[in-house]
């Protein structure tokens, strides 16, 4: 799936680079990509729920009742991938870790986006508005 070197991910398996994007910084394809395909793995260290409720943030994933990835690290390019209500990507949750898959072909120089999910919204996205794509038009 992801080309690895020491058990850690090396490189995403398109062309992706991280732009300005109606929410801040975003995850554009540098490259048409395909539907239906893996594109990129969300990783970092493994927290407990007790270290990922005291060291808190917006870039925790929550992989299993008791296990969470910091993805904060900007090692980590996936954390670029913003939200949205009609997305271009989902996550899939293996074993604890994360991959991003194309729910349709994405053109180049489109954003990546996912639903974050209900409880990450309404904490996070709804007190300021969603600045997706399909929400400011």
């Amino acid at each position: 799936m992801t080309k690895k070197q020491n058990g850690k991910v090396k490189d995403p398996a398109y062309k992706l680079s991280v732009r300005r994007s109606s929410a801040g910084l975003g995850l554009f394809a540098d490259e048409p990509i395909p539907r239906g395909v893996f594109i990129i793995e969300y990783f970092g260290p493994i927290l407990t729920q007790d270290e990922s409720d005291e060291k808190g943030g917006r870039y925790l994933f929550e992989v299993a009742k008791n296990a969470v990835i910091d993805g904060s690290s900007r090692n980590n390019i996936a954390r670029y991938i913003n939200h949205a209500c009609r997305p271009n990507c989902e996550t899939d949750i293996v074993r604890g870790r994360v991959y991003v898959y194309s729910l349709r072909a994405i053109k180049e120089g489109e954003e990546l986006n996912y639903d974050y999910g209900k409880e990450y919204v309404d904490d996070f996205i709804k007190p300021y508005g969603c600045k997706c794509k399909s929400c400011l038009t």
